[in-house]
């Protein structure tokens, strides 16, 4: 069985929220959940599949404790790692940086060993002007969330979210 870490920053408790839901609705899958506040880079190694939430600040600025943790990061080895993203942003007040951070994390993520990215998600319910977070013309690198907007969608998007990232890393029987 592959093990799962789920890791997030979270500064108003938003994506700390998600975090949560994904580890209720994941149950005995996930081996390990820590904000990146109090963990450390090395602490992502064990696991095979990494699930990293983060949310976009400002106009366009990586959440705080990535901010701190990102430099850390350099030199770490993520090679035969599967990395799925979840990202909280505001599509209406902040239309062109939309999950901007995500785009972000990903950047420096897939230059730590080229680990596979996996739980792309459909970009088409959404409405924004621009995003870091594309990763083609339908879809976001990882799920997207927005608590200003579209709290009410929160449930059934992870849902289907994890349903994904599970049939990805072929942890679905049949997948």
């Amino acid at each position: 069985m592959k093990s799962i870490g789920v890791f997030y920053g979270s500064s108003t408790g938003n994506t700390e929220m998600a975090a949560e839901k994904i580890c209720e609705q994941l149950g005995a899958f996930v081996s390990h959940s820590a904000d990146v506040s109090k963990a450390e880079p090395e602490d992502l190694l064990p696991y095979d599949i990494l699930l990293l939430g983060v949310s976009t600040w400002n106009i366009g600025e990586m959440q705080d404790d990535w901010d701190e943790f990102i430099p850390r990061m350099e030199g770490l080895d993520l090679s035969g790692k599967q990395i799925a993203f979840f990202g909280m942003g505001d599509a209406i007040g902040y239309s062109y940086n939309f999950l901007d951070a995500m785009g972000m994390l990903w950047d420096v993520v897939k230059a730590l060993g080229s680990p596979d990215l996996v739980g792309v998600w459909p970009s088409e319910e959404y409405t924004f002007d621009e995003s870091l977070a594309v990763h083609d013309d339908g879809h976001f690198i990882g799920l997207g969330l927005d608590e200003d907007n579209e709290p009410d969608l929160h449930d059934e998007r992870i849902k289907g979210w994890l349903v994904k990232v599970m049939t990805d890393c072929q942890l679905i029987p049949g997948a």
